[in-house]
């Protein structure tokens, strides 16, 4: 059975775990090295979904673009209790766009 994960800063993500997702603490005090080896850990198990709050994505782009044409595990950024950055949406945007060749959500721009 696949899994799903949650990482990000506890105040963002600990309500996940009401829904039966595993939620990986990972604190603005926390090294990005150590975020970015959180989040390989996770897609070494068999974590098929692995969201991420945006200000931590912010934090580990090289090791979040590892993944993004992988088939899996699919990594998606989601918005924090600090708000929405907006690049969860554009990053759903950019796989879109890779994936039909256009901007099919908002039109060519």
């Amino acid at each position: 059975m696949y899994k799903a994960a949650v990482m990000g800063d506890w105040d963002s993500i600990y309500g996940f775990s009401a829904l039966g997702l595993d939620t990986f603490r990972v604190e603005a005090e926390t090294s990005a090295e150590e975020a970015a080896d959180t989040l390989k850990k996770l897609s070494q198990s068999k974590y098929e979904v692995i969201y991420i709050t945006e200000s931590l994505a912010k934090r580990i782009p090289a090791e979040i673009d590892k993944y993004r044409l992988m088939p899996s595990p699919a990594v998606i950024l989601i918005p924090g209790i600090y708000g929405n950055t907006g690049d969860g949406l554009k990053a759903v945007k950019k796989s879109v766009e890779q994936a039909v060749g256009s901007d099919i959500i908002f039109g060519n721009t």
